[in-house]
């Protein structure tokens, strides 16, 4: 396996998660998105959306890290990272798509280029748009997790699933900008519990080879 990679990105940094969970090495690449080694016609002919991660196996080239993630989890059932019941799995796929799809898309970083180049945008109302949509996500996302009494000591159970997969690199983002996380009090204890977890040290972005 062959997967295109950079520190920063919360999307990789799924992956990071997943991979390292499950035992799994890959061969990585990385493309530096501030360098905007992603619109390079090497990097299109690979992924054409342009985003990473990215990973090729079987001669075949996979996107988007939640799908990516989920043929991780069925080629290499252990440990399982969604739950048996179809009910809980698709809660559990709830929770991972409401960071996948609810706050990281408005705030990653072509956004925020867009909202300074073309906008005209200055590094506090960039900051504020952040700010705002990681806590309309939060909110939701806290009362998800602290009503249900399938959450454990993570987003489902005591085993670490999708959810907390996703969950972990938004929180880290968040304290990045100095995101006001005190209204989530079950949020910032999952995210902590999985921390502690050698498989998410590992995966951090300060701990990759082409962080800065």
């Amino acid at each position: 396996m062959k997967i295109y990679d950079y520190f920063r990105s919360s999307a990789a940094y799924r992956l990071r998660i997943a991979l390292t969970l499950k035992g799994l090495s890959a061969e990585r690449h990385f493309i530096h998105l501030r360098r905007r080694e992603q619109s390079a016609p090497d990097y299109l002919a690979v992924n054409p959306m342009g985003l990473v991660p990215a990973l090729e196996t079987g001669g075949r080239t996979l996107t988007q890290s939640l799908a990516i993630i989920e043929y991780l989890d069925e080629t290499h059932p252990d440990p399982a990272l969604l739950p048996h019941d179809p009910l809980d799995r698709a809660w559990v796929r709830s929770l991972a798509l409401a960071v996948a799809c609810d706050i990281h898309p408005v705030n990653n970083l072509r956004i925020l280029n867009h909202l300074r180049d073309a906008l005209g945008q200055d590094e506090a109302a960039r900051n504020g748009w952040y700010a705002h949509w990681v806590a309309e996500g939060f909110r939701g996302l806290e009362a998800m997790l602290a009503g249900d009494d399938r959450v454990g000591a993570f987003c489902f159970g005591d085993a670490p699933t999708i959810a907390d997969i996703c969950l972990v690199p938004q929180v880290f983002n968040a304290e990045r900008m100095n995101c006001p996380l005190d209204d989530y009090p079950t949020i910032r204890r999952i995210a902590a519990a999985a921390r502690a977890l050698p498989a998410f040290q590992a995966a951090e972005p300060g701990r990759q080879p082409d962080a800065e």
